[in-house]
């Protein structure tokens, strides 16, 4: 009798969300220790782990091993807004960064570290009451990855149609990184989530088409695109924390055949390592499922009582049913 072959689990929306969310984190928590060294600096590819080698100099040695960063804590920020909120609300989402910033919301153990000085600068403004929209910093030279880093919850809980998601990816980014440049790379990133998501065939060129063809009447973003991102050039990147080049870091690193080797390949590039793990895993985690990312990281990924709150902690015990968004009421009533 022949042996029967095992179908693969058949995945639903809320799986995959999870999925995401849990490549996004782990990734970030394992980036955190390598942060800020030079490529020579980081150890060889298969001992990068979430536990670096022993005697390796880390960085934030006073930082538990398995914590994530500002990275992730911003990204759980928009993902309880969305939650909440049922759609992108922008005064609910600054709120958070607020209590974020100022008590530890959503960081593990309440504390937060490595905060960009970009972030913070428009996280001041907010709480003197300016609006979300007028918050970020909006020169050329203002285009770190603060927004791209926290944006992919947006990708995996939208239910708008392209143009609308590109549209609230954008939003986000002003609260922080008003450059069209940044908001354009949260836009791809978004569309790039979403078509992994969907099983498009060519998940990134199908987001570069979508986005082109939202942009053809506007040419401010067609330039930002066309000229500055090059969405067209082959998979490249130094792992620096220009808005850009993590975008194009991420993409060279998801090139890899697996989870771990996509953080791996994400952290050898070195420098702002936990950004670029965390832009990379997201896509990783959607593409190859939390079954892939290995065990032991995680199991040692700290923070449990957060994804408890947040109904994220048990992503392997599947659900059968996924329901869509509700906009929540009281949201709607904030200005």
């Amino acid at each position: 009798m022949p042996a029967l072959i095992s179908s693969p689990v058949k995945k639903t929306h809320t799986d995959r969300v999870r999925d995401g969310m849990w490549g996004l984190l782990v990734a970030d928590a394992c980036g955190v220790p390598y942060e800020f060294r030079h490529p020579k600096d980081i150890p060889p590819f298969e001992e990068i782990n979430m536990h670096p080698p022993k005697g390796y100099l880390r960085s934030y040695a006073h930082v538990p091993l398995g914590t994530w960063s500002d990275d992730s804590a911003q990204a759980l920020c928009l993902y309880a807004s969305l939650k909440e909120c049922g759609m992108y609300h922008a005064y609910d989402f600054t709120a958070r960064l607020i209590k974020w910033h100022d008590r530890g919301y959503m960081a593990v153990d309440n504390y937060v570290f490595d905060i960009g000085n970009q972030t913070t600068s428009a996280i001041a403004k907010l709480k003197k009451g300016m609006t979300a929209r007028y918050a970020g910093l909006r020169g050329e030279r203002n285009n770190g990855n603060g927004s791209l880093m926290r944006c992919l919850p947006l990708a995996l809980l939208h239910g708008g149609k392209d143009v609308s998601l590109v549209m609230d990816a954008h939003a986000q980014s002003e609260v922080t990184h008003a450059h069209l440049r940044s908001q354009v790379c949260c836009a791809l990133y978004c569309l790039w989530a979403r078509r992994e998501l969907q099983n498009a065939p060519d998940p990134w060129n199908s987001a570069v088409s979508s986005l082109r063809n939202i942009y053809q009447k506007d040419p401010a973003y067609v330039r930002e695109l066309e000229t500055h991102i090059r969405p067209d050039e082959p998979p490249h990147g130094q792992g620096t924390g220009y808005v850009l080049d993590t975008l194009h870091s991420a993409r060279l690193a998801c090139e890899e055949k697996d989870y771990a080797s996509v953080i791996r390949r994400a952290i050898a590039l070195g420098h702002d390592t936990d950004t670029t793990a965390c832009v990379a895993g997201g896509i990783a985690g959607i593409r190859h499922g939390i079954e892939n990312i290995p065990t032991k990281w995680r199991n040692a990924l700290r923070g449990a009582e957060i994804l408890n709150q947040l109904d994220l902690s048990q992503a392997e015990k599947r659900s059968h049913t996924s329901k869509p968004l509700k906009t929540n009421k009281s949201c709607q009533k904030k200005t």
